[in-house]
């Protein structure tokens, strides 16, 4: 088992995100470039720090979901600023000042934990209300929250479609579409594999990026165009034909590489808007292998136009964008807590001890308990090493030059990074992100490349204070992050056995959801449990030790949705019955699984891998049930 430290330093390898760098690059550099030529460089830094946070949550994605992603982020990030500048406008002291940060904090922590949106929108909330209570003020000092978002809006500006924007290769969602089938088409070649899971759980992650691009029904005009509906039932023959891939994986089977290859060509006829795709007669020979010969005409035919029946219900999955959690609810009013605890020891510190720059803790703070980051452990520590390094780049570049062209280019450069440091580490982030900030505040006239050194102190303080009052004593332990996930992933999964085996088939269940949605669920939820383990996985014991407990028990569940998976099939095309006793051998286990992950009890056994294909005259669920019998045998 490679070592936690090991998996922590560990960057990640995304693609270069060309288009987002350069839309990064041109929206920092202009805004700067215009304050210069103006004479207003205070407000041009203030357009730019709109600009950097418009990038960090500009994403490749439709126009109606970009702008709204970004928008909701840089009007808090607006709000923020707009109540750090009113503090030190009106002189605040450090009592009033601690206080009005730690309320802000409790808001921002709990916005924070609504969801991807609030989670963006919270932290800049929190980010900006400090800069602005101790930034320099332009003049007027209310300026300041608008000039944010007059370089968002350019952002913005620069990312709508162009004159090709009608072209489908052009279209994210249709990039998205054909990614999803290369995925299915490395899926159905590594089957019999042991590299079968690993190319299945990048499949769910590129139908998971695919879901959150299409808008739900009943939405705006543009989600009922055309376009949109074609491509949504591109979308829902995929998820067909990956429930059937699934099933084969499970049961370690392969199929022939002629057959394996069509994702690919209707990959390619996806990009090229459409076009024949020819499914090859191979006279599949067991259920599994005959749905997914149904399922890859099905999407052959939807990829050239032509209607098909899917099998499914026209509801989508549920809307990704919707909050996950009330405002007021009690996991966000924890979160928020917990953030104000922190900010409030934050500024009795800074209220106690002379710091040059105050608010650098708070902003270090609200950057590290962005929740959906994964381990605020690793962050902490990321945070610091990364901010001495890019400490350590700044002074470098300003021993060459403090001219404000060349520092403008500097600062281009940096926010051109982000995109890509973002994806990779969490500390490579920090080492572009900081020398940005730090080139921001030389333009601003408020730093020397001498008082860059003081920013390693500030960090490393605010690091602690995160690691003492909001990880070491807070009651937030990995086994609230790991082990409800296990438990959702557990009642999807039910969901989705029950509607199998209740009615068999394509049929819809009495609410009207396809199985195809359930499955999607309930994929869905282990991925998002798969993420929590291996985030624990980078941290050190007791974190990194539960994590790995908890690894088998995933893997089996992964395991089932296959299994489920293939069950239908046998009912769909092999006429198999359903076993009550079978099924409630799952059932039973499911709810044991359930049981141990509520009481804090992994399994100890480890899970039973297939290493030969499955007899299809036996029942999936049957074996299912002995895989996950094995798991729990010693929690009984």
């Amino acid at each position: 088992m490679t070592p936690w430290w090991a998996r922590a330093v560990r960057p990640a390898r995304p693609p270069l995100p060309v288009a987002l760098m350069a839309r990064a690059a041109v929206g920092m550099a202009v805004p700067l470039t215009a304050g210069l030529l103006a004479h207003r460089l205070d407000l041009g830094v203030f357009a730019g720090l709109g600009a950097m946070h418009a990038t960090m949550n500009d994403r490749v994605e439709p126009a109606r979901l970009r702008s709204a992603r970004i928008a909701t982020a840089v009007f808090a990030s607006a709000l923020g600023m707009l109540i750090g500048t009113a503090l030190q406008q009106a002189h605040a002291g450090a009592v009033v000042l601690g206080v009005s940060l730690t309320l802000t904090a409790f808001a921002s922590g709990a916005l924070s934990a609504t969801g991807p949106r609030g989670s963006a929108a919270g932290m800049l909330l929190l980010v900006s209300a400090a800069l602005g209570s101790g930034m320099p003020l332009p003049h007027p000092w209310w300026a300041a929250a608008p000039m944010m978002l007059v370089g968002a809006a350019f952002v913005v500006v620069l990312g709508l479609p162009g004159g090709a924007h009608d072209r489908p290769a052009s279209d994210p969602r249709n990039r998205a579409l054909a990614a999803v089938y290369e995925a299915l088409g490395r899926t159905l070649a590594d089957l019999g594999t042991p590299r079968g899971a690993a190319s299945r759980q990048v499949l769910t992650a590129r139908l998971n990026l695919l879901q959150d691009l299409l808008p739900g029904h009943g939405g705006s005009r543009t989600a009922r165009t055309a376009r949109t509906a074609r491509i949504r039932r591109m979308y829902e023959a995929a998820l067909a034909a990956t429930e059937a891939a699934t099933g084969l994986l499970w049961a370690w089977r392969p199929v022939p590489p002629e057959v394996a290859e069509v994702p690919n060509l209707l990959a390619a006829a996806v990009r090229r808007g459409g076009g024949e795709v020819v499914v090859p007669d191979w006279r599949p020979d067991t259920p599994s292998r005959q749905a997914l010969d149904v399922a890859l005409r099905a999407a052959a035919d939807t990829v050239a136009g032509r209607p098909t029946r899917l099998g499914t219900a026209p509801a989508p999955p549920p809307d990704p964008w919707r909050l996950r959690v009330r405002l007021l609810s009690r996991g966000s009013v924890r979160y928020g807590l917990r953030v104000a605890l922190c900010i409030a020891a934050g500024s009795a510190v800074t209220a106690n001890y002379p710091l040059s720059k105050s608010y650098w803790v708070p902003m270090t703070i609200a950057f590290v308990l962005k929740p959906d980051l994964g381990s605020v452990f690793l962050r902490a520590v990321s945070r610091a090493v990364g901010t001495v390094l890019g400490v350590a780049v700044t002074a470098a570049l300003l021993s060459l030059t403090t001219e404000e062209w060349a520092l403008t280019a500097m600062a281009a450069v940096c926010v051109a990074l982000l995109p890509y440091a973002t994806a990779a580490h969490y500390g490579l982030n920090t080492v572009v992100m900081t020398p940005m900030a730090l080139i921001l505040l030389q333009l601003g006239g408020q730093s020397s490349a001498a008082e860059f050194w003081p920013r390693v102190l500030d960090t490393v303080l605010a690091s602690a204070i995160v690691l003492l009052f909001g990880y070491l004593l807070w009651p937030e332990r990995p086994r609230h992050r790991i082990e409800p996930r296990l438990v959702d992933a557990a009642a999807a999964l039910r969901a989705y056995l029950d509607a199998v085996t209740l009615t068999g088939g394509p049929r819809t269940d009495d609410g009207g959801t396809a199985q195809v949605w359930l499955r999607r669920t309930a994929y869905r939820s282990l991925a998002d449990a798969r993420h929590e383990v291996r985030q624990g996985l980078t941290e050190p014991p007791p974190t990194g030790r539960l994590a790995e407990q908890w690894l088998p028990a995933t893997a089996a569940l992964e395991r089932l949705g296959g299994a489920v998976a293939a069950f239908a099939a046998q009912i769909r095309y092999g006429g198999r019955v359903p076993d009550p006793a079978e099924t409630e051998r799952v059932r039973r286990a499911l709810d044991e699984l359930t049981a141990a992950a509520r009481e804090h009890r992994p399994p100890t056994r480890p899970a039973a891998r297939p290493t030969a294909p499955h007899d299809p005259t036996r029942s999936a669920l049957g074996r299912a049930a002995d895989e996950l019998e094995n798991l729990l045998r010693a929690e009984r």
